[in-house]
């Protein structure tokens, strides 16, 4: 393994810019989060929304922040909500929407 990669929680490598995109979310995920349910207690693979951390409002938040952090265009691509359901997806997403 690169000197530059890391390991996710289910051993999986991670390169350097997704590892930097998952921090970026987790610190955006802080500001939306509901009060004592902190982001860290979740696995990349948890539901955001069933783990009680964000509700169904909160999603449309996540859109604005991947419309203004990444450029993605939800007009044109449509939201569907399993991909914004963890931060797997959500992740996976930005790098399928990057050219």
């Amino acid at each position: 393994m690169e000197p530059s990669a890391k390991l996710s929680q289910k051993g999986e490598s991670l390169s350097v810019e997704r590892q930097q995109r998952q921090t970026n979310l987790i610190d955006f995920l802080r500001t939306i989060q509901k009060p004592n349910k902190p982001v860290e207690s979740l696995g990349i693979h948890d539901s955001l929304v069933d783990s009680g951390l964000i509700d169904s409002l909160a999603t449309l938040q996540i859109v604005e922040y991947l419309e203004t952090t990444y450029g993605i265009d939800f007009a044109s691509m449509g939201v569907d909500p399993e991909q914004l359901g963890s931060i797997a997806g959500i992740l996976d997403l930005i790098e399928k929407s990057r050219p």
